[in-house]
């Protein structure tokens, strides 16, 4: 494959320093997956990684955690991904959950009112964060793999692709330390600004909003009523998000009109003078830090590029009004990590991580058409339209069937593969994620569905087993699916929340190959003949056992 140069600095740089020691450092810096950025995408990827057992390099330019708190909610799918790695119950001591969301008038009055609906994943469907506490969680996490390496003020300055990985070249941003690395495959999750991608000569299509935001992060001093209630105040004079946030904290974010001085608008005068519309006064926060930042909505061209994938925001950008921002990297970082795995201890074939793509983008290009039009709702300044919207919602929320699309705030799209890695013919259940109930498992034991099912591939299945000697051939461990109330027994997990099986009744299947993010990779109704396992699958006979819980 072809050179990628950073430019010039990185190559006469790295041409000087770094070819007398190369032969020397390359038995001893070659690596499974590089990771590029550690953020909350980057980070997530080094636990999964890690927790597979593959050796692995993070390198991150910066010496700390960002402290700006800038994602401010997750969901439920999310913390479930993280759930794998034995990090959820831990992460979500620092959330706020079950906090319902209003839409206010200029006058404050509701017109609005939502509370997330729960989507079958097993956590809370809405979780507020403060994003430093969360990553510091996530970082300790990564400290629990012996076979990942992170290396902080490091920077990446050239990749260099050949047919079996990829060359890194990478400075210490505190010195002139110069070296060079080599991976098999690598992450490129260094933000919407990042180096790797313009390396790529990847474009990043989209638009930059002409609004620009200040986004404000206080310590709560003394609460005030409803402090943990998020409210978008649909002002058409100044439209805000007042945002609770835990561990004392709350978020406030401005738009910046026209005829704004931004330097003015985050001192604290500025900032006391906004609040104080809301019944804030000086002596119940503290302002830890303003910011001033812009809106977009962009998408790489391509994900991949040879042995470089793109994640989180360097894939991709959107506005943040449902909060998907950060959710939508550690959807890429739990899509992609699986699949590297699997092929780097010869599982599946190379073709698999084409899927990539094909399965995180559409969903990606969806949650942002959605988070734009929340943000559309928000944000208008017109007051004509302002006028009709803060009568004719309240209206609509009575109406059957339309409330329940608007307080159920159901705006975040279910994560279904209509295409990608998954067997032919299609059914009802196929691309779809299970839902993680709590079953009980053979020794009596109360668990979630993905404990019980432990990260890899397996069968579930109700009454006769389907016809399957292909799988069966192969070494996949198959699950019977017994209803509420049963005894435990070998083989079987009891569904004791009645989850399961109307679930797989709904679809119409009797059996399913989940893969390793349980994901259905193929079904099949009963008395049918199941899918084949794909070409050049070859499930290994013992399964990597997880970082401890």
């Amino acid at each position: 494959m072809s050179a990628i140069s950073a430019g010039n600095r990185a190559d006469e740089t790295a041409d000087e320093t770094a070819d007398d020691t190369t032969e020397d450092r390359a038995r001893d810096s070659t690596y499974d997956v590089a990771v590029i950025g550690y953020g909350p995408t980057g980070v997530t990827a080094a636990n999964l990684l890690g927790a597979a057992g593959l050796r692995v390099v993070v390198l991150e330019r910066d010496a700390e955690i960002f402290t700006r708190a800038r994602a401010i909610s997750t969901d439920e799918e999310v913390i479930r991904i993280w759930q794998r790695v034995g990090l959820a119950d831990r992460l979500k001591r620092d959330m706020l959950a079950e906090r319902p969301l209003d839409f206010v008038d200029a006058r404050g009055r509701t017109f609005l009112s939502a509370r997330p609906a729960p989507r079958g994943h097993g956590h809370p469907p809405q979780m507020f964060i403060h994003q430093p506490a969360l990553e510091q969680v996530l970082r300790d996490g990564v400290a629990r793999c012996p076979t990942v390496e992170v290396l902080l003020r490091t920077e990446c300055l050239r990749l260099r692709q050949d047919a079996d990985g990829v060359e890194l070249t990478v400075a210490d941003t505190e010195g002139d330390s110069v070296r060079r690395l080599r991976a098999r495959y690598v992450i490129a999750a260094d933000g919407g600004s990042s180096l790797s991608r313009a390396q790529l000569n990847v474009g990043y299509e989209g638009r930059t909003y002409e609004d620009r935001w200040i986004v404000i992060d206080t310590e709560m001093i003394e609460p005030w009523p409803d402090h943990d209630r998020l409210r978008f105040r649909c002002d058409p004079a100044r439209p805000a998000v007042d945002c609770p946030t835990p561990l004392g904290h709350h978020r406030w974010e401005f738009p910046v009109l026209p005829g704004d001085d931004e330097k003015h608008l985050t001192t604290d005068d500025a900032i006391h003078a906004m609040v104080s519309r809301y019944g804030i006064g000086p002596e119940q926060i503290k302002i830890l830090r303003a910011t001033v930042y812009s809106h977009h909505v962009r998408f790489a061209a391509r994900f991949r590029v040879g042995r470089v994938f793109l994640a989180g925001d360097a894939a991709h950008a959107m506005p943040p009004w449902i909060g998907q921002g950060m959710a939508a990297g550690v959807r890429d970082a739990a899509n992609l990590c699986w699949k590297l795995a699997a092929v780097l201890r010869g599982e599946l074939p190379e073709t698999v991580l084409d899927s990539y793509e094909a399965e995180r983008k559409p969903h990606v290009k969806e949650v942002t058409r959605r988070a734009v039009f929340v943000g559309r709702i928000i944000t208008e300044r017109r007051r004509a339209v302002t006028r009709v919207r803060d009568s004719v919602l309240p209206v609509l929320t009575r109406v059957p069937g339309f409330s329940d699309v608007l307080q159920d705030a159901n705006w975040i799209p279910v994560a279904h593969y209509a295409d990608g890695f998954q067997a032919r013919p299609r059914t009802r259940a196929t691309g779809h994620q299970i839902p993680q109930p709590w079953v009980t498992a053979a020794d009596g034991g109360r668990v979630r569905l993905d404990d019980a099912l432990g990260s890899r591939w397996t069968l579930l299945h109700h009454g006769p087993p389907t016809p399957r000697s292909a799988w069966d051939r192969l070494g996949v461990p198959s699950l019977a699916v017994l209803p509420a109330g049963s005894r435990p027994a070998e083989g079987a997990i009891v569904d004791s929340d009645d989850v399961l099986l109307p679930w797989l009744t709904q679809h119409r299947v009797t059996t399913v190959v989940l893969r390793p993010d349980a994901y259905v990779y193929a079904a099949a109704p009963a008395g049918a003949q199941l899918p084949p396992p794909p070409g050049g699958f070859a499930p290994a006979s013992h399964q990597t056992a997880t970082t401890a819980r």
